[in-house]
């Protein structure tokens, strides 16, 4: 997801310095280097590079799922840069094992066969994912997976910035618990009320546990923040005042 999915969110903190951004190959931002999957540990140097351009001491972050993992990689590899983390839904199932799929997890997205644009598997693989149904309703119009990410078309769904090129790498990702648990970031771990036993939110839970927290739950599902951004619409006004108290609290 790039900068666009936040428009509804970012208005609600005019108070603050709201800096969004699209992440390498998503939106407005163009891989060149012909690479076809891009890592969390990637992101996170690309992360690294923004907060260091910006030369304004620690940030405050709010990264939900694909994004929330790079958050992790960021925090464990520069936590001076971070202050407070709100990683939402980061769907890292491999802290789930392997009984909850995770390498079935890691392989599907590049299983989608190379010649069906449109509906697909990848397209049920990540509803199930989030706990939406795959129906022939999410197949009218763009794409769900367009949607949700507000990509350009593409003609395979494994060439998909998030289906081909994050979701992999995303989903196998083993946090640095050691490293995050050191840090003096203070990481907040958020999980939808309404998905909380989909896969991203069972493995925010997990993460929460390793770190020894009790996450954070959020109004909505793994959406809940969007304001009809990519056609969708979660519970951006409680989402927003939830964020707004877990930044502004102290434990």
């Amino acid at each position: 997801m790039g900068a666009q999915g936040f428009v509804t969110l970012a208005r609600h903190f005019p108070d603050r310095t709201v800096v969004t951004f699209d992440p390498r190959g998503a939106e407005r931002s163009r891989r060149t280097d012909g690479a076809t999957e891009s890592t969390p540990d990637e992101h996170a140097d690309d992360l690294h590079r923004l907060i260091s351009a910006l030369d304004t001491g620690p940030v405050d972050i709010f990264a939900t799922s694909g994004g929330a993992v790079n958050a992790l990689a960021l925090v464990a590899r520069h936590p001076e840069q971070v202050r407070t983390l709100v990683a939402h839904e980061p769907p890292t199932a491999q802290v789930l094992g392997p009984r909850a799929g995770a390498g079935r997890v890691r392989r599907h997205p590049r299983d989608v066969p190379p010649h069906r644009p449109g509906a697909g598997d990848g397209e049920v693989h990540h509803a199930r994912q989030l706990r939406r149904p795959a129906s022939s309703r999410l197949r009218r119009g763009p794409h769900p997976i367009q949607r949700y990410s507000g990509s350009r078309p593409r003609t395979t769904l494994s060439g998909h910035p998030l289906v081909g090129q994050n979701m992999p790498s995303g989903n196998a990702y083993q946090p640095d618990f050691d490293a995050l648990r050191a840090a003096p970031t203070r990481v907040l771990i958020a999980v939808g009320a309404e998905s909380a036993r989909a896969t991203a939110g069972r493995a925010a839970t997990a993460i929460a546990e390793r770190l020894g927290t009790t996450p954070v739950i959020f109004p909505g599902g793994h959406t809940g923040f969007l304001g009809g951004e990519y056609g969708q619409t979660g519970e951006p006004d409680a989402f927003a005042d939830t964020l707004r108290r877990v930044l502004g609290s102290e434990g």
